[in-house]
């Protein structure tokens, strides 16, 4: 009996596939369509089991969808710009294209032999001009339809590496890569107007009931929808007859808890105060050293400068509040002022006790006494009732709001309003590797969009980084041009986009990846919207919340229906592939470790060691596969090893797929072992010969594989049709059926493992006599009359205690069931003659017995 051999079978099956073109898409009106799509990946250079498994998943549900007829669209390509590409470019004396451009070849080396369902004809990259050039136009429309605008921002900047940085290449408040202290900058930035659909964003979540509750929870959150107040306190030592201080707050209950007011370090005022104070400008730009996102401050250490100015409380004229610059306050948020409430905010109380400022309770838990009731070292944000408040003593929270918004509003200096969390999308980089911003600026004209006609606007290859900062700022003859409006001398704006806007449409672009404008109108109309889109919760925020702002941009500018304006009809976010931790001693002695390979580890009984002949070996904890912590296992030595199906099977049948899985050795070998199982149930049945054959006990098992499998790839429970898949081999490997009924239900099985496993399944559904390949085989379906069990099994329980099992027919009496349990040999061994005092069936559950 032959062994089966990945090796030359799954080469042959995927020249097979790409020889019959099964997988290339084309729209066909008379087919229902059905759009899987995996986040595509940024070409690092090395594929690792985390895309194994995400790539697996959405190929198995790409699989199974074109079996049960539907026309499938299931496409691949590259988030390819970036700092890593430029970062390289600089490490490495090459060229970001080149070195992007290589990666993605290695990593489609890597992918196409696990046999991935993909339509590679409709392949690109986001640094490919084709691409980028459609972008570009893109922007130019949302520019004329009043969806990009440009002002001055905050930023965080690299004064080393000279260029701006997003929130979370800022570590400890300093640049990522040059190790320098960051400082928040203005700069001129061009913006999406994301912040104007904020609440049709937020509306549109309630439908999008198959996305995980947690991702829906995770953009409510994001955008952030609050009601509050934003009103005017009266203001006293300010300069140039500044007399006024707008705040805004979501408690407006607690304003007679208020001990202080604050502001931005980049509030208009600090700036002004700053010009007559060295001492003030001295604090207001540390702060500035301090990320511009929230969790920088929420971790960074409170810190506030007295300006000397006060405020005065809107209900009562005798009560001012010291006014202080503060480092945990955004200007971008409200209006880069607040009021200080410290027993009910602790970012407040953390504020008010470093500076000594009153801390006063103006809510209670229904069972405290005002005179009692005090704050230590965490403030108090339950629910409650308002004390210490004058006229709102006694009063809900919500109450108490709704009248000081009504005491406000009547006095003239607020008004109630509902703000939202989420801010503009602030898209400039100033980078060379990304897509070039379609602008012109000219002296006379002031702003000027590139003309269609002379997009793509290209990136210039020749550039090199031997200065810190944006090679494009230092290249002439790609910076300086003629106005597309006047033909005067002007410049190109060197910024270049985000890297998020490239992943935020492109599924749109698969639809028609060669079409002269960003999308093909028809072609949009049948492939959207994607029907199930998977990848990790770490994109779970901001990819899906642009992706969902593009789609409405792009409808309003005609490059998608109305329909598409939510992209991504169900969502899965898959876990994440774990794997053991190797580490030995470091050399130079201290906490530092030297990090291991598990191919360069040796297990045993007595510990780990290195396989040469090294030392004992730190065992660690199993996390996240990571090329810092070595703990990566390559799917090119999985394959070389056991083969492409091994992994995919593996990877499908550890966990449920939204859990984390660990890769373990022994697990890829048991995998594999499984599938020569199959391999030989089909080789046996093979040389049997004979020809096909029913046998009635088969014909209900396979149904029951069939309906089980079918249930748990429809419920993404892969891990579940795996376990089904096993239990239906054992049933094979027991079988006493004739050689033709095994052959039949093995066919089956073929179809039923073709999505998780396509080689073997091609090779066993050809030894067995199936026509044409099995991937293009419709799916099996179940005889709902099989699926009827004849027999029912039910627990005998003797005085409560369960003593054995029987099987009766599914229509059978209380009686006959009472007779069976009583003739049951184990039950009559527990009774030993005695006679029971009560026989109780209740049908189709269980018989109790009490003796």
């Amino acid at each position: 009996m032959s062994r089966y051999n990945a090796r030359t079978v799954e080469p042959k099956w995927q020249a097979a596939w790409e020889e019959a073109g099964i997988f290339t898409a084309a729209p066909d009106a008379a087919r229902e369509k059905y759009y899987v799509l995996e986040m595509f990946p940024y070409p690092s250079g090395r594929i690792h089991m985390g895309h194994v498994r995400n790539y697996t998943m959405g190929d198995v549900v790409a699989r199974y969808k074109s079996s049960r007829g539907f026309n499938v669209l299931h496409p691949m390509g590259w988030d390819a710009f970036g700092m890593p590409a430029e970062n390289a470019a600089m490490e490495k004396n090459v060229h970001p294209g080149t070195w992007t451009y290589q990666n993605i070849e290695d990593m489609k080396t890597q992918m196409k032999p696990l046999g991935f369902s993909l339509d590679w004809t409709r392949e690109f990259a986001t640094c490919d001009p084709e691409y980028y050039g459609q972008q570009q136009a893109l922007f130019l429309d949302m520019l004329e339809a009043g969806l990009v605008y440009r002002k001055n921002a905050v930023v965080n900047w690299d004064p080393v590496d000279m260029t701006v940085l997003a929130n979370e290449q800022v570590e400890n408040g300093r640049g990522w890569r040059s190790g320098a202290l960051v400082e928040r900058k203005e700069l001129t930035q061009w913006f999406f107007r994301i912040s104007d659909m904020s609440q049709e964003l937020l509306d549109a979540i309630d439908g999008l009931t198959d996305w995980p509750e947690k991702v829906r929870l995770m953009q409510r959150n994001w955008i952030g929808r609050s009601q509050g107040l934003q009103f005017r306190f009266a203001l006293h030592g300010a300069p140039d007859g500044i007399d006024e201080l707008e705040v805004y707050t979501t408690r407006p209950d607690t304003l007679f808890g208020a001990s202080f007011a604050a502001i931005s370090p980049d509030h208009p005022l600090a700036r002004r105060l700053e010009q007559d104070n060295a001492d003030l400008a001295a604090f207001n730009s540390e702060c500035r050293r301090t990320g511009t996102s929230e969790e920088d401050l929420e971790k960074a250490e409170k810190k506030g400068f007295d300006t000397g100015l006060t405020v005065t409380h809107p209900f009562d004229a005798d009560w001012t509040l010291p006014v202080y610059v503060a480092n945990f306050i955004l200007m971008d948020y409200g209006t880069g002022a607040i009021f200080g409430c410290p027993a009910h905010d602790q970012r407040d109380l953390d504020f008010a006790r470093k500076y000594g400022l009153d801390v006063t309770p103006v809510v209670a838990p229904a069972d405290a006494l005002a005179a009692t009731f005090e704050i230590g070292a965490e403030a108090y944000t339950d629910p409650g009732h308002l004390i210490n408040s004058k006229f709102l003593d006694g009063m809900s929270i919500e109450e108490a709001k709704a009248e000081v918004i009504r005491r406000i509003e009547a006095e003239g200096v607020g008004e109630g309003v509902t703000k939202y969390r989420l801010r503009d999308w602030g898209v400039s980089r100033q980078r060379y590797w990304g897509c070039p911003i379609p602008i012109v600026h000219c002296p006379d004209c002031g702003i000027v969009p590139e003309k269609k006609e002379n997009l793509p606007v290209e990136l210039p290859q020749d550039v090199n980084f031997s200065q810190p900062g944006n090679p494009l700022d230092r290249h002439p003859t790609w910076r300086d041009v003629a106005c597309p409006a006047c033909g005067g001398a002007a410049r190109r704006e060197t910024d270049t986009m985000d890297t998020f806007v490239d992943s935020s449409w492109y599924f749109a672009r698969f639809t028609a990846p060669r079409a002269n404008t960003p999308t093909d109108a028809e072609a949009a109309a049948y492939w959207m919207n994607v029907d199930q889109y998977i990848g990790g919760v770490e994109h779970a925020i901001l990819h899906l919340l642009y992706s969902r702002f593009f789609a409405r941009a792009m409808a309003k500018t005609g490059h998608l229906p109305d329909s598409a304006i939510e992209p991504f009809n169900a969502l899965f976010t898959q876990g994440m592939v774990t794997h053991e931790t190797y580490s030995t001693p470091h050399p130079d002695g201290g906490e530092r470790v030297v990090w291991h390979t598990p191919d360069e580890v040796l297990r045993s009984e007595s510990g780990a060691t290195l396989r040469d002949g090294g030392g004992a070996v730190t065992v660690g904890p199993t996390i996240k596969m990571s090329k810092s912590k070595k703990n990566v296992v390559d799917p090119e030595d999985i394959i070389d090893q056991y083969g492409a199906d091994t992994a995919r099977w593996f990877v499908m049948s550890d966990s449920p797929p939204e859990r984390d899985v660990e890769w373990t050795a022994s697990g890829a070998e048991a995998a594999w072992r499984h599938l020569q199982r199959v391999w030989r149930l089909a080789s046996e049945v093979a040389e049997a010969g004979g020809a096909d054959a029913t046998d009635a006990d088969l014909e209900r098992a396979t149904a029951r594989a069939i309906h089980d499998v079918t249930e748990g790839i429809e419920s993404f429970a892969f891990n579940k049709a795996v376990a089904k898949l096993y239990e239906f081999t054992n049933l094979l490997a027991k079988s006493k059926a004739p050689a033709g009924a095994r052959r039949v239900a093995l066919r089956t099985m073929a179809q039923l493992m073709m999505p998780m496993t396509p080689h073997l399944a091609e090779e066993v559904w050809t030894l067995l006599g199936g026509e044409g390949l099995v991937s293009a085989a419709p799916w099996p379906k179940a005889d709902p009359a099989l699926l009827v069990e004849d027999q029912l099994t039910l627990p005998i329980q003797v005085n409560g205690k369960r003593r054995a099992e029987i099987s009766v027919a599914r229509d059978a009496d209380k009686a006959a069931v009472e007779a069976q349990a009583l003739a049951d040999p184990a039950v009559q061994r527990v009774l030993d003659g005695a006679v029971p005092k009560k026989v109780i069936v209740v049908p189709g559950r269980i018989v109790n017995l009490v003796v």
